[in-house]
């Protein structure tokens, strides 16, 4: 499998995230809904920064796992633009179905968009 090649993985419901812990450098792992978009990944988090997020302002080296394939790639918070866009957009069609624009708008109006490209396979 290609390293790009994310088909195989989409329809798994949640990712693996590992960060790398800002303070004790200590990988710390929490399990996510994810989607795919493109040849990116997209998480959405709801209000304030959580601990692997301000990790990823540390440092945008990550590792994930997505059913049984390991991945290494740069992650980034998205508070706005097409990546905040296409991951919304994503994210809400993977788990919700479609809607109109304004329903997803609503609905992440809250949130942040990270998006996770990919540099390899672990």
């Amino acid at each position: 499998m290609s390293h790009m090649d994310l088909s195989r993985v989409a329809d798994e419901k949640h990712i693996y995230l590992t960060t790398r812990g800002r303070k004790t450098g200590n990988p710390h792992t929490v399990e996510l809904l994810f989607a795919i978009a493109g040849k990116k990944i997209y998480l959405s988090h709801e209000g304030t920064y959580t601990d692997y997020m301000k990790n990823i302002l540390e440092d945008n080296r990550v590792e994930f796992k997505i059913g049984k394939i390991r991945f290494k790639g740069k992650a980034r918070i998205a508070g706005g633009g097409e990546a905040f866009e296409l991951g919304k957009h994503a994210l809400y069609l993977k788990y919700y179905g479609k809607a109109n624009k304004d329903t997803i708008d609503d609905w992440f109006s809250e949130s942040t968009i990270i998006e996770i490209s990919i540099i390899g396979m672990v």
